[in-house]
């Protein structure tokens, strides 16, 4: 028998990633989508990952609600979307969201750019004309669709608020969020910060190489300032 839920990976490939956020690499993408489906993986829950060759459509609202839809239309009841920009997501938040839509008719995983990282919802509530018409990319996102919700009286639910990657000052913002991460991101998160080889304080020099040298948890201090 079909699983009730799916989740979508909406996520581009390494190389057209580097080309739309030219400030990581594309070998930091392909380690990011690796990471993602790990934990999709991890979760148990079936899973469809598209990528710029799957996608359909001339806007990202576009192509973003056709891929929900296509997967909707294979029979699933219920479909969690997350990208691949969200270092600090984790399978819990995948199988909570799970879980809550047994109760709830909407999940959202608010970022901190006012859009979400991730968002669970049921078939039965998935409008496609509403869908195309939600300002995405854009700061309200997320207060655009909380208004949707409420005007057709859904029952919401809110996960923690994480920060995704859209332009170099997230970095900052992820690297000083006590929340854990990969030793291996917050490496390549340090160097795309600092300039190991002009960086004119020692102190400085000192707190990268402890950061380095041991695994990165939630009591680690911050370094950085916005």
């Amino acid at each position: 028998m079909i699983q009730q839920t799916a989740i979508l990976i909406f996520a581009n490939s390494a190389q057209k990633e580097a080309e739309r956020k030219s400030f990581l690499s594309k070998e930091a993408f392909s380690k990011l989508n690796a990471q993602t489906l790990k934990i999709v993986r991890k979760s148990g829950i079936s899973y469809f990952h598209f990528s710029e060759n799957q996608q359909v459509g001339d806007s990202f609202g576009e192509r973003f609600t056709n891929a929900v839809e296509s997967i909707l239309d294979k029979g699933f009841q219920n479909i969690i979307t997350i990208g691949n920009d969200t270092p600090h997501l984790k399978t819990k938040h995948l199988l909570e969201t799970q879980k809550q839509l047994e109760q709830k008719d909407l999940i959202l995983g608010p970022s901190k750019d006012g859009g979400f990282y991730l968002m669970g919802i049921k078939k039965e509530h998935f409008n496609k004309e509403v869908f195309l018409k939600l300002p995405w990319n854009k700061s309200n996102l997320r207060k655009a669709v909380a208004k949707v919700s409420r005007v057709k009286k859904l029952k919401i639910d809110f996960l923690e608020l994480l920060n995704d990657i859209d332009k170099k000052q997230d970095i900052k913002y992820i690297i000083n969020s006590f929340k854990t991460i990969a030793n291996w991101l917050l490496k390549l998160l340090l160097y795309l910060v600092f300039d190991v080889k002009q960086i004119a304080h020692q102190s400085k020099i000192i707190v990268l190489e402890i950061l380095f040298s041991k695994p990165f948890n939630k009591g680690s201090p911050q370094i950085l300032k916005s």
